[in-house]
């Protein structure tokens, strides 16, 4: 038997851990410990409440990021995925729907005919283009990059801050597309926020001191795929992959980087605040030049 080895997670047998719940002093790994005011508790803990004579809620364990800790670290994951699912068979039961939601410049279908796009005014394109997918494998793989990567950043972040930062990934992705694509090009798919999501992790990652090599391992074979040629009806847009990757790094850092206090929150907003603007800049300035 290794007497070296460390012991394992009570909830995840065969991930190792050094760390400890600073109430009950069972191991748990990195998915399953919430930041306290003191240490990292595991999740029973902090179902079972303060301790305190208080509510629950009253002295709620706060995940790393400053977040309220739910009882479904993955909740908003959940959802996310579902939505993806029903946009997905909505438009596979009404194909104009794609049409409609998809991400376009500036398009009209034949000469005399009505002019559409983000530069005529509809905006939205730029969000609900993230929640439509072409094919079932694409699809499957955002939907499976979005539970193994988004799972375990809500875990560490919180719900309102893990969807923001998968939301402003997404807009960002859309953003750059919208830039440096041609107007009459549609593209669609959450890549820009598994993107981004990936980006959030590495900053996480980085913050808690865990082996870099595996996130990083990732981003680089992501991003070789990115632009390397592959067969297949559906083109790879690396303006969304790129764009939701510094999307998620930078609010990323806004989220993780701050230490605890009252300023905490302050700053990590501001972050979205100005992620939100960055894209904002982007968008205004393609669509006067296509206006």
């Amino acid at each position: 038997m290794d007497t070296d080895r460390l012991p394992g997670c009570y909830r995840h047998p065969d991930r190792d851990t050094g760390i400890r719940c600073t109430r009950c002093e069972r191991p748990i790994c990195p998915e399953c410990m919430i930041s306290a005011s003191v240490g990292f508790q595991c999740p029973e803990c902090v179902r079972g409440g303060s301790g305190t004579g208080h509510a629950p809620a009253a002295n709620a364990p706060r995940t790393v990021a400053g977040g309220v800790v739910s009882g479904d670290p993955h909740l908003v994951t959940k959802i996310l995925i579902g939505i993806n699912a029903a946009v997905f068979l909505a438009c596979l039961l009404a194909p104009p729907l794609v049409v409609q939601l998809e991400l376009l410049g500036r398009y009209a279908a034949y000469f005399g005919a009505p002019v559409q796009g983000v530069a005529t005014g509809e905006f939205y394109r730029l969000l609900t283009s993230v929640f439509l997918h072409a094919e079932w494998w694409h699809i499957a793989g955002n939907l499976l990059a979005v539970w193994v990567i988004g799972g375990p950043l809500e875990a560490a972040l919180g719900r309102v801050r893990y969807l923001a930062v998968y939301l402003l990934s997404g807009l960002g992705g859309s953003a750059l597309v919208y830039l440096l694509t041609p107007p009459n090009v549609p593209t669609l798919g959450a890549s820009g926020a598994v993107f981004g999501l990936l980006g959030a992790t590495v900053v996480l990652m980085r913050r808690l001191r865990y082996d870099m090599r595996p996130v990083m391992t990732m981003v680089v074979l992501m991003l070789v795929l990115t632009f390397v040629p592959f067969g297949g009806s559906l083109s790879v847009s690396w303006q969304a992959h790129v764009g939701g990757l510094v999307t998620g790094v930078l609010v990323g850092l806004g989220m993780v980087a701050p230490p605890a206090g009252r300023a905490r929150a302050v700053v990590q907003w501001g972050a979205c605040a100005a992620a939100f603007l960055l894209a904002a800049g982007l968008i205004l300035l393609r669509t006067a030049e296509l206006t």
